[in-house]
């Protein structure tokens, strides 16, 4: 009932949104022969703060039209390459006239950026995309807002989101050989399970996974955010967050987290921040501050933005991640794609090195909570784990803005690099393999069978319950 009412109620307030849309307009025009008038300038800058304090955020776009590489202006075309129910997988392909820029640019390695599915929209990472542009092949997960899905694709589930990212990684590696892989936030956890899935099935994992400011282990330093997930009862979440979609969208009836909630929590963190800020931008209008009022614009287009999340993926997120840490406890069985539960086991990973980024100061993700899944990593030797801080450097820190530029993105490049030239180098273990008799082949085959089927069997216990 609760989303219904809200949807009642910003109906009934679109009329006077609009007329404060307007009245901001005319009374700020520069051919109007008031608009020099302080108490004139000053209703303008109040009706534009009404406008946007009610108006309703849609998706931002990317709006990546080129970047700059050296003294060559790249263009950049943004084209959704796999379409799947929940989500879109977009790349940002890059053109070129300057021949040696583009071959510099065939050899550069492919990233996948995994996107939060966690409120916002990918568009979030737009600082992320545009500055790995200039050195990698960029694909980014853009998920849907759930209330625009028909109940005719049936619901979401955490274990459909470690599925899709296995099938965006076997794409990548369909295309390019290999990838890497960069998960921000809250697709740590999926994408950290989806790469242990395929390392412990034997299928070719990529050459790098960098995971940043994420729950891996949501007990260390937990902050508000994990306080809240850790200290209801499930049930709570079940009873008091989720809510069907009204008949006006075309996933009506779909039960959803929806996005109006998670805003008003997120707002509800820092709410003298965000009156400050407003207050701040009338001030700005008044003064006449337009690069000062733009900035205000541009982040709260995107902050305010938000999409609903199916219900099914919400709770057991809350289920698996932050009340009953399935994945540190090694408790975690993912449905694949056939149906049987797979038990993830990171210590399966070998070939993939690993990254960890956390901010000094993110107070979504606390200190040590990303950092965990170096030491899950057993399997990956210790020269291919590597872990980096951002001094100074909040949650959104460490993916947009200056430090993620200047700090956090040059280490992220490097240890990319690292891996990616890790490839070219001739495999001294390749010979032995090769001149194997046939006994020891067959020595071997039964001794990974009985070490798969002894680490298969808790998930076949779970099955027969």
């Amino acid at each position: 009932m609760l989303y219904q009412v809200y949807e009642t109620q910003r109906t009934l307030m679109e009329p006077f949104v609009d007329f404060a849309q307007a009245a901001a307009k005319l009374y700020s025009s520069s051919s109007s022969p008031i608009a020099q008038n302080p108490f004139v300038q000053r209703m303008a800058a109040g009706y534009e703060l009404i406008y946007r304090l009610g108006k309703d955020y849609e998706r931002p776009v990317f709006g990546i039209q080129s970047i700059v590489n050296g003294e060559v202006e790249i263009a950049v075309h943004e084209r959704i390459e796999i379409d799947k129910p929940f989500c879109e997988l977009r790349r940002f392909k890059r053109f070129t006239d300057d021949s040696a820029t583009l071959d510099h640019l065939k050899d550069q390695p492919a990233v996948l950026i995994v996107a939060p599915l966690s409120g916002h929209y990918a568009t979030l990472l737009r600082d992320t995309v545009k500055t790995m542009l200039k050195d990698h092949k960029v694909y980014i997960t853009d998920w849907k807002n759930a209330r625009l899905v028909p109940l005719s694709e049936g619901t979401f589930h955490l274990d459909d989101y470690v599925n899709y990212v296995q099938e965006f990684i076997r794409h990548l590696q369909g295309k390019y050989g290999n990838c890497h892989v960069i998960s921000v936030c809250q697709p740590t956890v999926p994408v950290f399970a989806a790469i242990s899935l395929m390392a412990s099935r034997g299928e070719t994992t990529p050459l790098s996974m960098t995971m940043m400011g994420g729950p891996i282990d949501a007990r260390k330093s937990p902050t508000a955010v994990n306080n809240l997930a850790m200290t209801k009862p499930y049930s709570w979440f079940e009873n008091n967050v989720i809510y069907r979609v009204p008949s006006n969208f075309a996933g009506a009836g779909r039960r959803v987290y929806p996005g109006f909630l998670q805003h008003t929590g997120f707002v509800a963190m820092n709410p003298s921040n965000h009156a400050k800020s407003h207050f701040d931008f009338f001030k700005d209008l008044v003064k006449g501050d337009d690069a000062s009022a733009e900035m205000h614009r541009k982040f709260y287009d995107e902050y305010n933005a938000v999409l609903d999340m199916d219900a099914e993926y919400y709770l057991e997120t809350i289920d698996v991640v932050f009340q009953k840490y399935k994945l540190v406890n090694g408790t975690w069985d993912v449905k694949s794609l056939s149906g049987e539960l797979e038990r993830v086991i990171p210590g399966d990973i070998k070939t993939t090195r690993v990254m960890t980024v956390e901010g000094e100061l993110d107070d979504i993700s606390g200190s040590g909570q990303t950092e965990a899944a170096l030491d899950m990593c057993t399997g990956v030797p210790t020269g291919h784990k590597r872990h980096f801080e951002a001094k100074g450097a909040g949650h959104y820190g460490i993916f947009s803005g200056r430090r993620w530029r200047e700090q956090v993105y040059p280490a992220v490049k490097a240890f990319i690099l690292e891996a990616s030239k890790s490839v070219n180098k001739p495999a001294a273990a390749a010979k032995p393999v090769v001149k194997a008799s046939a006994k020891t082949v067959a020595k071997t085959a039964v001794k990974t069978a009985v070490k798969t089927a002894v680490k298969r069997a808790p998930a076949k216990a779970a099955r027969s319950k």
